[in-house]
Protein backbone atom coordinates (compact mmCIF):
# COMPACT_ATOMS: atom_id res chain seq x y z
CA UNK A 1 0.00 0.00 0.00
CA UNK A 2 1.07 3.43 -0.73
CA UNK A 3 1.44 6.06 2.15
CA UNK A 4 -1.58 7.67 1.29
CA UNK A 5 -3.61 4.31 1.08
CA UNK A 6 -2.18 3.31 4.55
CA UNK A 7 -3.48 7.09 5.97
CA UNK A 8 -6.95 6.38 4.28
CA UNK A 9 -7.18 2.96 6.06
CA UNK A 10 -6.20 4.05 9.07
CA UNK A 11 -9.04 6.81 8.86
CA UNK A 12 -11.54 4.65 7.79
CA UNK A 13 -11.20 2.00 10.54
CA UNK A 14 -11.14 4.77 12.91
CA UNK A 15 -14.80 5.63 11.90
CA UNK A 16 -15.70 2.11 11.59
CA UNK A 17 -14.48 1.13 15.30
CA UNK A 18 -16.65 4.30 16.32
CA UNK A 19 -19.92 2.85 14.24
CA UNK A 20 -19.92 -0.60 15.21
CA UNK A 21 -19.39 0.81 19.20
CA UNK A 22 -15.62 -0.80 19.89
CA UNK A 23 -14.23 2.72 20.66
CA UNK A 24 -16.53 6.04 22.33
CA UNK A 25 -15.08 9.39 20.77
CA UNK A 26 -11.67 9.92 20.64
CA UNK A 27 -10.36 7.81 23.55
CA UNK A 28 -9.03 5.21 21.16
CA UNK A 29 -5.59 5.26 18.71
CA UNK A 30 -4.38 4.10 15.64
CA UNK A 31 -1.19 3.48 14.28
CA UNK A 32 0.34 1.55 10.93
CA UNK A 33 3.65 0.90 9.89
CA UNK A 34 5.16 2.67 6.55
CA UNK A 35 8.65 1.93 5.45
CA UNK A 36 11.19 3.09 8.52
CA UNK A 37 8.12 5.52 10.20
CA UNK A 38 5.13 4.89 11.82
CA UNK A 39 1.97 6.82 10.51
CA UNK A 40 -0.46 7.43 14.34
CA UNK A 41 -3.49 9.01 14.65
CA UNK A 42 -3.26 12.47 16.02
CA UNK A 43 -4.38 14.06 19.63
CA UNK A 44 -7.86 14.90 20.59
CA UNK A 45 -9.57 15.65 17.42
CA UNK A 46 -12.57 14.03 15.91
CA UNK A 47 -12.61 11.35 13.61
CA UNK A 48 -15.42 12.55 11.47
CA UNK A 49 -13.10 15.78 10.93
CA UNK A 50 -9.95 13.83 10.27
CA UNK A 51 -7.98 14.10 6.83
CA UNK A 52 -5.27 11.67 5.87
CA UNK A 53 -2.34 14.74 6.63
CA UNK A 54 -3.41 15.23 9.75
CA UNK A 55 -1.79 12.06 10.74
CA UNK A 56 1.45 12.56 12.25
CA UNK A 57 4.72 10.30 11.38
CA UNK A 58 7.33 9.15 13.91
CA UNK A 59 10.49 7.85 13.03
CA UNK A 60 10.56 3.63 14.46
CA UNK A 61 14.28 3.18 14.42
CA UNK A 62 15.70 6.73 15.17
CA UNK A 63 15.19 10.20 16.43
CA UNK A 64 13.10 8.14 19.10
CA UNK A 65 9.68 10.52 19.98
CA UNK A 66 10.43 13.21 17.34
CA UNK A 67 7.38 13.90 15.31
CA UNK A 68 6.12 15.35 12.02
CA UNK A 69 2.41 16.80 11.08
CA UNK A 70 0.49 19.52 11.50
CA UNK A 71 -1.16 18.36 14.57
CA UNK A 72 0.49 16.11 17.81
CA UNK A 73 0.45 12.47 17.93
CA UNK A 74 -1.79 10.51 20.41
CA UNK A 75 -0.60 11.07 23.91
CA UNK A 76 -0.68 7.33 23.61
CA UNK A 77 2.25 7.17 20.82
CA UNK A 78 5.12 5.87 23.16
CA UNK A 79 3.56 2.08 23.42
CA UNK A 80 2.69 2.49 19.54
CA UNK A 81 5.89 3.12 18.89
CA UNK A 82 7.73 0.56 21.39
CA UNK A 83 5.89 -2.32 19.84
CA UNK A 84 6.67 -1.11 16.27
CA UNK A 85 10.22 -1.34 17.61
CA UNK A 86 10.44 -4.69 19.57
CA UNK A 87 7.81 -6.15 16.89
CA UNK A 88 8.73 -6.25 13.29
CA UNK A 89 6.06 -8.74 12.57
CA UNK A 90 3.59 -5.91 14.09
CA UNK A 91 2.09 -3.53 10.94
CA UNK A 92 -0.55 -2.54 12.47
CA UNK A 93 -1.87 -1.30 16.37
CA UNK A 94 -5.56 -0.85 17.31
CA UNK A 95 -6.04 0.88 20.87
CA UNK A 96 -9.53 0.95 22.35
CA UNK A 97 -11.63 1.25 25.77
CA UNK A 98 -14.31 -1.26 23.95
CA UNK A 99 -16.43 -2.05 27.28
CA UNK A 100 -16.49 -5.79 27.74
CA UNK A 101 -12.86 -5.60 27.20
CA UNK A 102 -12.19 -2.67 30.15
CA UNK A 103 -14.97 -3.91 32.34
CA UNK A 104 -12.39 -7.32 32.69
CA UNK A 105 -9.48 -4.40 33.14
CA UNK A 106 -11.20 -2.62 35.59
CA UNK A 107 -11.40 -6.23 37.21
CA UNK A 108 -8.31 -6.82 36.56
CA UNK A 109 -8.66 -10.02 34.82
CA UNK A 110 -7.44 -11.93 32.13
CA UNK A 111 -9.42 -13.53 29.65
CA UNK A 112 -8.92 -17.36 30.05
CA UNK A 113 -9.21 -20.24 27.51
CA UNK A 114 -12.88 -20.07 27.40
CA UNK A 115 -13.30 -20.38 23.71
CA UNK A 116 -11.00 -21.87 21.15
CA UNK A 117 -10.72 -18.56 19.13
CA UNK A 118 -8.48 -17.09 21.82
CA UNK A 119 -5.70 -19.25 20.17
CA UNK A 120 -6.07 -16.29 17.25
CA UNK A 121 -4.14 -14.66 19.86
CA UNK A 122 -1.15 -16.26 20.07
CA UNK A 123 -1.64 -18.83 23.34
CA UNK A 124 -4.35 -19.93 26.27
CA UNK A 125 -4.91 -16.28 27.68
CA UNK A 126 -5.00 -13.02 27.12
CA UNK A 127 -3.25 -11.41 29.28
CA UNK A 128 -3.94 -8.16 31.62
CA UNK A 129 -0.92 -5.70 32.13
CA UNK A 130 -0.64 -4.06 35.05
CA UNK A 131 -2.13 -0.73 35.67
CA UNK A 132 0.51 2.87 34.83
CA UNK A 133 -0.76 6.09 33.98
CA UNK A 134 -1.53 6.65 30.33
CA UNK A 135 1.33 7.91 28.13
CA UNK A 136 4.30 6.65 30.41
CA UNK A 137 7.03 4.67 29.93
CA UNK A 138 6.00 2.73 32.30
CA UNK A 139 2.14 1.78 30.94
CA UNK A 140 4.95 0.54 27.50
CA UNK A 141 6.88 -1.61 29.49
CA UNK A 142 3.90 -3.23 31.08
CA UNK A 143 1.99 -3.37 27.94
CA UNK A 144 5.52 -4.93 26.00
CA UNK A 145 5.33 -7.68 29.00
CA UNK A 146 1.48 -8.58 28.57
CA UNK A 147 1.88 -8.90 24.62
CA UNK A 148 4.85 -11.17 24.96
CA UNK A 149 4.16 -13.74 22.47
CA UNK A 150 0.83 -12.53 21.90
CA UNK A 151 -1.26 -10.08 19.59
CA UNK A 152 -3.17 -8.59 21.85
CA UNK A 153 -3.54 -7.85 25.53
CA UNK A 154 -5.86 -5.74 28.06
CA UNK A 155 -4.40 -3.27 30.02
CA UNK A 156 -5.43 -2.65 33.77
CA UNK A 157 -8.48 -0.16 33.99
CA UNK A 158 -7.91 1.30 30.92
CA UNK A 159 -8.86 -0.37 27.97
CA UNK A 160 -7.57 -3.10 25.32
CA UNK A 161 -4.57 -3.26 22.46
CA UNK A 162 -4.71 -5.57 19.77
CA UNK A 163 -1.84 -6.18 16.74
CA UNK A 164 -1.52 -7.44 13.33
CA UNK A 165 0.66 -7.45 10.31
CA UNK A 166 -1.31 -4.41 9.22
CA UNK A 167 -4.07 -1.99 10.03
CA UNK A 168 -6.92 -4.23 8.53
CA UNK A 169 -5.70 -7.44 10.57
CA UNK A 170 -5.19 -5.37 13.67
CA UNK A 171 -8.72 -4.24 13.47
CA UNK A 172 -10.13 -7.86 12.75
CA UNK A 173 -8.98 -8.73 15.76
CA UNK A 174 -9.79 -5.97 18.15
CA UNK A 175 -12.74 -7.30 17.13
CA UNK A 176 -12.21 -10.81 17.95
CA UNK A 177 -10.80 -9.24 21.26
CA UNK A 178 -13.90 -7.33 22.48
CA UNK A 179 -16.31 -10.58 21.26
CA UNK A 180 -14.15 -12.96 23.70
CA UNK A 181 -14.04 -10.57 26.75
CA UNK A 182 -17.97 -10.33 25.94
CA UNK A 183 -18.90 -13.85 26.06
CA UNK A 184 -16.25 -14.71 29.16
CA UNK A 185 -18.07 -11.43 30.59
CA UNK A 186 -21.43 -13.28 30.66
CA UNK A 187 -20.53 -16.81 31.16
CA UNK A 188 -19.35 -15.44 34.70
CA UNK A 189 -22.94 -14.98 35.21
CA UNK A 190 -24.08 -18.11 34.78
CA UNK A 191 -21.49 -19.46 36.64
CA UNK A 192 -18.47 -19.06 35.24
CA UNK A 193 -16.86 -20.92 31.70
CA UNK A 194 -15.67 -24.62 30.78
CA UNK A 195 -12.08 -23.86 29.83
CA UNK A 196 -10.19 -25.74 27.05
CA UNK A 197 -6.75 -27.32 28.09
CA UNK A 198 -3.10 -25.41 26.91
CA UNK A 199 -3.31 -29.03 24.85
CA UNK A 200 -5.88 -28.28 23.19
CA UNK A 201 -5.60 -24.38 22.39
CA UNK A 202 -1.83 -26.01 20.98
CA UNK A 203 -3.57 -27.81 18.50
CA UNK A 204 -6.67 -25.31 17.47
CA UNK A 205 -2.75 -22.84 17.19
CA UNK A 206 -1.48 -25.69 14.35
CA UNK A 207 -4.58 -25.82 12.60
CA UNK A 208 -5.06 -21.88 12.77
CA UNK A 209 -1.71 -21.28 10.84
CA UNK A 210 -2.83 -19.29 7.87
CA UNK A 211 -6.12 -18.71 8.99
CA UNK A 212 -8.00 -14.80 9.91
CA UNK A 213 -8.26 -12.01 7.77
CA UNK A 214 -6.67 -12.53 4.17
CA UNK A 215 -5.33 -10.19 1.90
CA UNK A 216 -6.96 -11.47 -1.18
CA UNK A 217 -3.57 -11.71 -3.13
CA UNK A 218 -2.64 -14.24 -0.52
CA UNK A 219 -5.85 -15.37 -0.40
CA UNK A 220 -6.19 -17.27 -3.87
CA UNK A 221 -1.97 -17.83 -4.23
CA UNK A 222 -2.75 -21.47 -3.68
CA UNK A 223 -5.41 -21.62 -6.04
CA UNK A 224 -4.65 -23.39 -9.03
CA UNK A 225 -5.00 -21.37 -12.21
CA UNK A 226 -7.83 -22.05 -14.84
CA UNK A 227 -6.89 -23.19 -18.32
CA UNK A 228 -9.19 -22.49 -21.50
CA UNK A 229 -9.78 -26.27 -23.11
CA UNK A 230 -7.94 -25.98 -26.43
CA UNK A 231 -10.20 -25.98 -29.29
CA UNK A 232 -9.38 -29.34 -32.30
CA UNK A 233 -7.63 -27.45 -34.68
CA UNK A 234 -9.75 -26.84 -38.06
CA UNK A 235 -8.82 -28.51 -41.04
CA UNK A 236 -8.62 -26.61 -44.31
CA UNK A 237 -11.68 -28.17 -46.45
CA UNK A 238 -11.24 -29.15 -50.23
CA UNK A 239 -14.99 -27.42 -50.76
CA UNK A 240 -18.08 -27.40 -48.93
CA UNK A 241 -19.69 -30.46 -47.94
CA UNK A 242 -22.99 -31.78 -47.73
CA UNK A 243 -24.78 -33.03 -44.37
CA UNK A 244 -23.75 -36.70 -45.79
CA UNK A 245 -19.81 -35.05 -45.88
CA UNK A 246 -19.49 -35.46 -49.51
CA UNK A 247 -17.91 -32.37 -51.30
CA UNK A 248 -20.39 -30.00 -53.14
CA UNK A 249 -19.87 -30.05 -57.13
CA UNK A 250 -21.34 -27.23 -59.19
CA UNK A 251 -24.71 -28.43 -60.62
CA UNK A 252 -23.82 -29.13 -64.65
CA UNK A 253 -26.08 -26.37 -66.96
CA UNK A 254 -28.94 -28.70 -68.17
CA UNK A 255 -28.66 -29.16 -72.21
CA UNK A 256 -32.10 -27.40 -74.05
CA UNK A 257 -34.59 -29.78 -74.87
CA UNK A 258 -35.43 -31.01 -78.24
CA UNK A 259 -38.42 -28.85 -78.52
CA UNK A 260 -36.91 -25.78 -77.55
CA UNK A 261 -34.42 -26.70 -79.74
CA UNK A 262 -36.68 -27.03 -83.19
CA UNK A 263 -39.04 -24.04 -82.34
CA UNK A 264 -35.97 -21.80 -82.46
CA UNK A 265 -34.36 -23.00 -86.52
CA UNK A 266 -37.93 -22.77 -87.22
CA UNK A 267 -37.87 -18.94 -86.55
CA UNK A 268 -34.43 -18.51 -87.89
CA UNK A 269 -35.59 -20.40 -91.49
CA UNK A 270 -39.01 -17.97 -91.67
CA UNK A 271 -36.43 -14.67 -90.94
CA UNK A 272 -34.22 -15.83 -93.42
CA UNK A 273 -37.20 -16.18 -96.00
CA UNK A 274 -38.58 -12.63 -95.50
CA UNK A 275 -35.32 -11.26 -95.98
CA UNK A 276 -34.97 -12.28 -99.04
CA UNK A 277 -38.15 -11.84 -100.66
Amino acid sequence: MTELEIRKAIIENCLKMNATGLNQGTSGNLSARYKDVMIITPSGIAYEALKPSDLATMPINKDYGSWDGPLKPSTEWRFHLDIMIERPDVGGIVHTHSTYATILSIAGKEIPACHYMIAAFGGPTIRCADYATFGTEELSANALNALKDRTGCILANHGMIATGANIAKAMWLAVELETIAKQYYQSLLIGGPNLLSDAEIANVMERFKGYGLQDKKSANSNAKPKTRAKAPAKTKAAGKTSAAGKPKVAAKRKAPSKARTQTKARTQTKARTRKQA
